[in-house]
């Protein structure tokens, strides 16, 4: 429990927020799935409920469990990345948490490639 207050949760989704103007929303997840901070950007409206995106933390966590059964034979996941009509959905899993991101979809792939390594940068102790 000690880890979790050595760490500003709020400071570090703001600054994944204001990478880029077209950065949507930042929270970083605990294992098992619970929100410890998350921020809409200011200007934004979100495309889900505060319901449905608490379960969709929750799924977010359920993923990263699943998918380290491959982690021996495919090796461990860098981010994952979908793609959707109205958002692009970005997941970074640190040591100790899960940085969930979202971003209009229209960015071109090689700045989402730009963003996810700054964050990474940023959330690497996390």
């Amino acid at each position: 429990m000690a880890t979790a207050t050595k760490f500003d949760y709020l400071e570090i989704v703001q600054k994944i927020l204001n990478l880029d103007p077209k950065m949507r929303f930042a929270a970083i997840i605990d294992p098992k799935g619970n929100i410890r901070e998350a921020i809409m950007k200011t200007g934004k409206t979100s495309l889900k409920t505060q319901k449905e995106e608490e379960h969709f933390c929750k799924q977010v966590a359920q993923r990263r469990s699943m998918r380290k059964e491959f982690d021996r034979s495919l090796g461990k996941v860098r981010y994952v990345h979908v793609e959707r009509e109205k958002v692009s959905q970005m997941v970074i899993y640190t040591k100790r948490n899960i940085v969930y991101f979202t971003m209009e979809p229209e960015m071109p792939i090689d700045t989402k490639i730009r963003l996810i390594t700054r964050i990474k940068k940023i959330t690497f102790e996390i």
